[in-house]
């Protein structure tokens, strides 16, 4: 059953186009894989502020990570470019990056939803398509 509605709940949209490659698993992989070509847009899934962008985190090579409230982020890995800096605020649908392959085998979005620090999946908070 999707999680129970609260007054910090997102609506959430899909950040890129492309089809799930990987989906969430709790030990292997902490969101889901889209996959796409190099320099496709990848858009904020909800309105929030820029907390990171940057290339620090090992694992993820160009990341974003928003923060929609005080309970969801969402983090946006392996991108070519971004187009957003910290402190910034993005709207939902925004393009806030172009896909990439930096620290990864393929040239994919690896999408993560964060609730209260834990990962959860992604899926069960994206509209179907």
């Amino acid at each position: 059953p999707p999680p129970s509605a609260g007054e910090d709940d997102v609506a959430f949209m899909w950040p890129a186009a492309g089809s799930v490659v990987a989906g969430f698993d709790d030990a292997k992989n902490k969101g889901l894989d889209i996959a796409g070509k190099a320099g496709e847009p990848v858009l904020a899934a909800a309105d929030g502020k820029v907390v990171y962008a940057g290339a620090g985190l090992r694992g993820y090579g160009n990341l974003i990570i928003l923060k929609h409230n005080n309970t969801f982020l969402t983090a946006y890995a392996h991108n070519q470019t971004l187009l957003v800096k910290e402190d910034q605020s993005v709207k939902k649908g925004q393009k806030i990056a172009e896909m990439g392959n930096t620290d990864a085998d393929r040239v994919k979005l690896h999408f993560e939803i964060r609730r209260s620090g834990k990962p959860v999946d992604p899926s069960r908070y994206l509209p179907g398509r």
